[in-house]
């Protein structure tokens, strides 16, 4: 049942950062749905080879090229998602950190 309300929470705060964010449009709450089930997919395979394959370029910038992963791991979601764009790496790297932060707060209301 966990797995359930962390996709909702997630797809809530998929829709409150398209709101918030000009450069990234969701067409509606299902699209967020879908969106925060593709995330969770490509955040358990995709993640971890991406994160091994960098470690050393992780290490140099002490951690920071995480945020790119994180960006990366967006435009693949905007790519295999029909309803979910995001305009640029600039947009998926901001959209990726607020949502981020909004997942962090409403996990912290909702726990």
């Amino acid at each position: 049942m966990g797995f359930i309300i962390r996709l909702l929470v997630v797809g809530a705060a998929a829709m409150l950062a398209a709101y918030i964010l000009p450069g990234v449009t969701i067409d509606g709450i299902v699209t967020a749905l879908i969106l925060a089930l593709v995330l969770a997919i490509l955040n358990a395979i995709v993640r971890p080879i991406l994160v091994f394959l960098t470690i050393p370029v992780t290490i140099l910038t002490l951690g920071l090229f995480l945020l790119v992963i994180n960006a990366l791991i967006i435009l693949l979601a905007d790519w295999l998602i029909a309803g979910f764009a995001v305009d640029g790496f600039l947009w998926a790297l901001i959209f990726s950190l607020v949502l981020s932060i909004i997942t962090a707060i409403l996990d912290a209301i909702f726990d």
